[in-house]
């Protein structure tokens, strides 16, 4: 554990730098609560992590349908497989990941809390919508990779070691280089939130102390940033799409319509009615088989093959959002299956528990269609 002791105004701020999966560092956020018994106790959590962490019925209470609907199946996947890889590394440990926050509400005692972190929802989002598509592809296997290696080398002394702080700083730069978009995003953007709710909390009292737990990797960010009003409007904003890629989206059924007007306007309604049946007939068929590859239902493979030739020509719908709802429908998720999300081990659990295989639905169906698209607008040029 990492311990600084830092005047803002008249007011002392104590963090502590933590391992989110280690069991010495809750041990030692007990005895530092002990020891100085704040006013204020911090964490580095928001609302929705302090709520899954904390009550076991948060998974369960999930809405399978809103998640398909608002289109934010990856991003659950993501956090799915993000949450499990920490749970099992704090499996070897013996110590549940967050366990450290935990502890430090549960001996906050009278003293105010202050859920510090942005909300997680809003982190992904913004790091998604910054990544470069070789970034999109670096990440994704790097979280797909870490469910496909064991786990054996793990033990708490690697785990206590990167809370060493060259260590951190090497990581960090390393993290830079690499991927430079996600570092800024889910360090460097939240090194500057964390550290204005920290001096928010303290502008509002007056010679009064606080312990912040954060992780280790956030404390010199929080500090340099104390002194600072942070935009919190604008780390909670949502990069939009640029207008280029909202003009890019409807090229696909423009150059749609022009080919078949050509080969109407060339070739007659004979060679119209092919073309129609060839668009159909690959669009839908791709994109079956992407629901057949997540092992969906066949009601949802049907769905797939029907809407997939007319949701390509619908930037605002996509075939695997009616797949999806199709299966979670046939499927009918059970309590048990929102229990074993928390127990993610593999990769292939995923296609064995079924809330995560109407997930694999919803992606796999789109990319079958997308790649139907690619295939079915060259051959139908080939026809005229």
């Amino acid at each position: 554990m990492v311990l600084k002791r830092v005047t803002v105004g008249a007011n002392e701020l104590i963090l502590v730098g933590t391992a989110h999966v280690s069991k010495k560092s809750k041990e030692e956020v007990k005895a530092t609560l002990e020891k100085e018994r704040p006013d204020i106790v911090g964490v580095e959590l928001d609302k929705g992590r302090f709520e899954t962490i904390a009550n076991n019925k948060a998974w369960k209470e999930m809405d399978i349908y809103k998640v398909v609907r608002q289109g934010k199946s990856h991003m659950f996947i993501a956090n799915i497989l993000l949450s499990n890889f920490q749970r099992r590394l704090g499996d070897e440990l013996g110590t549940k990941p967050g366990a450290e926050m935990i502890q430090a509400i549960n001996d906050a005692g009278d003293a105010t809390i202050e859920l510090l972190d942005r909300d997680i929802n809003i982190t992904f989002k913004r790091a998604w919508m910054k990544m470069s598509l070789r970034e999109k592809l670096k990440i994704l296997y790097s979280i797909l990779f870490s469910f496909l290696e064991e786990n054996e080398g793990i033990n708490a002394e690697m785990i206590e070691k990167i809370q060493e702080e060259d260590m951190l700083s090497s990581m960090l730069k390393e993290l830079s280089e690499e991927i430079p978009n996600i570092k800024g995003v889910l360090i460097d953007e939240r090194d500057v939130y964390i550290a204005g709710k920290i001096k928010n909390a303290l502008e509002e009292s007056e010679k009064k102390k606080m312990v912040a737990v954060v992780g280790a990797g956030h404390m010199q960010g929080i500090i340099a940033h104390l002194d600072k009003q942070p935009d919190f409007q604008m780390l909670e904003a949502i990069p939009q799409k640029t207008n280029w890629m909202k003009v890019a989206a409807w090229i696909v059924p423009a150059i749609f319509i022009a080919l078949i007007g050509w080969g109407f306007y060339s070739k007659g309604g004979e060679m119209t009615l092919q073309m129609l049946k060839t668009w159909f007939l690959i669009n839908g068929t791709l994109s079956t088989i992407g629901v057949l590859c997540a092992l969906g239902h066949p009601i949802s493979a049907a769905t797939a093959f029907l809407v997939a030739p007319f949701t390509s020509l619908n930037p605002t719908i996509a075939a695997g959002w009616f797949a999806g709802l199709s299966e979670a429908y046939v499927r009918k998720p059970k309590v048990k299956d929102f229990e074993a999300l928390r127990m993610i081990d593999s990769v292939w659990d995923l296609w064995r528990n079924t809330i995560t295989r109407t997930l694999l639905v919803v992606a796999f169906a789109n990319i079958g269609s997308t790649i139907g698209t690619l295939v079915a607008l060259p051959y139908l040029a080939s026809l005229v």
